[in-house]
């Protein structure tokens, strides 16, 4: 799940990690007064969508006055915010961050992320900060430096130190940094996330170490024991399928094609769209509705599949382990007719009561074509998509 700016940088506050005075406003007008209570020279207006580049897009606008703020406000509120990392539909933006302007001596950037290779966090730090960090690291990858972090331990004074000299912090100003590194790495653990991210972190006039920017995304599977976090759940910048897939607990990622999948394995739902893709086809999304699903998750998976107007057939790839071919069968069927399914239907089983499980489909009297490989399976959608066409 991720955070919006402000709500991360809520977060660093309460840790004791210096941010900007700022408020989030959702109107032209409360800029206006965000901005005369700040008591400052000079504002920065900041789009608040979870996606990343927003200044090159325009969505970070600088004020030096009430009337500017209002103006830049109503420039980006209620408008599509189109990034890198929105795709070329963009972000409708809702809410805008008026913040305290400040005297900037030194950017830096500073992260810790999980690394899925070592098991280990890492913490990521480059002395240029500010900058699209994926492009500094395919230009200059000596400028980035990685320390990673023993679980059982922690993360250390002296690698916190290590990564303050490498980085040609000032003597004067290490201790302030560390200061912010370890109090960055508790955030990290408490709040179980998988990513925190301070995108720059600046050094400003006083002599202090304060995040301009913040990004944290934290692990859906901790959310269970974390009901603050939980209420900072926006669902208006979710993928509105991915969104409903998730509620109803299955993993579901869209995609660009016309043959919707319905998969248990993660495994299984890889290949069936790479057996797609060889046939001739495109698949419309990754979906898995895992080993266990019951009648009713299956159901919802239909939903969600169905509920994509790019999708023109479905295909169904299952394996019967803890999820029986026959269970399968009766859910498909059941969904099928409660939700009264014109798309065409494509389903193959595999395993545990897979003949009983045919049995079911062919004696359902609904449209539904029986495939005994995953290639004929693949092979049946593609044709379905090319009949229409």
């Amino acid at each position: 799940m991720k955070l919006h700016e402000y709500q991360a940088k809520e977060i660093l506050r309460r840790a004791g990690i210096p941010v900007p005075e700022g408020t989030v406003v959702s109107t032209p007008d409360e800029a206006r007064v965000a901005f005369t209570n700040l008591e400052t020279m000079v504002a920065v207006i900041k789009a608040q969508i979870h996606a990343g580049g927003r200044g090159k897009a325009g969505g970070v606008k600088s004020a030096y006055s009430a009337d500017e703020a209002g103006e830049a406000a109503a420039g980006m509120l209620d408008k599509r915010l189109v990034t890198a990392q929105t795709g070329p539909e963009g972000v409708v933006v809702k809410r805008v961050l008026v913040e305290a302007g400040l005297a900037v001596e030194k950017e830096y950037y500073l992260a810790i992320a999980v690394d899925r290779d070592t098991g280990r966090p890492v913490v990521i730090a480059s002395a240029s900060g500010g900058m699209d960090i994926e492009e500094v690291a395919r230009v200059s990858p000596e400028k980035i430096i990685r320390e990673y972090i023993e679980p059982v331990f922690g993360l250390q004074p002296y690698q916190a130190r290590k990564i303050a000299y490498a980085l040609g912090v000032a003597h004067d100003h290490v201790r302030i940094f560390v200061d912010v590194m370890l109090k960055l790495h508790v955030v990290f653990l408490v709040s179980d996330l998988e990513l925190v991210e301070l995108n720059p972190l600046v050094l400003v006039e006083d002599d202090d170490f304060v995040a301009l920017d913040a990004k944290m995304v934290i692990d859906d599977n901790s959310l269970f024991r974390h009901d603050e976090l939980q209420r900072l759940d926006d669902p208006r910048e979710a993928e509105p399928l991915e969104y409903l897939a998730k509620k109803a607990g299955v993993s579901y990622i869209k995609l660009d094609g016309a043959i919707g999948c319905m998969v248990n394995g993660a495994g299984l739902a890889m290949a069936t769209m790479d057996m797609i893709k060889s046939c001739g086809g495109e698949p419309a999304n990754f979906l898995d509705v895992g080993g266990g699903a019951s009648a009713e998750r299956i159901k919802s998976a239909f939903e969600i599949l169905i509920s994509d107007p790019q999708v023109q057939v479905v295909l169904v790839n299952i394996f019967g382990g803890i999820l029986r071919c026959d269970e399968l069968a009766h859910g498909v069927v059941s969904a099928a007719k409660e939700l009264d399914i014109k798309t065409p239907v494509v389903v193959r089983l595999e395993g545990t009561n897979k003949d009983e499980g045919v049995r079911i489909l062919a004696e359902s009297g609904l449209s539904i074509s029986v495939a005994h490989t995953m290639r004929e399976a693949a092979e049946t959608a593609v044709h379905f998509i090319r009949s229409d066409a």
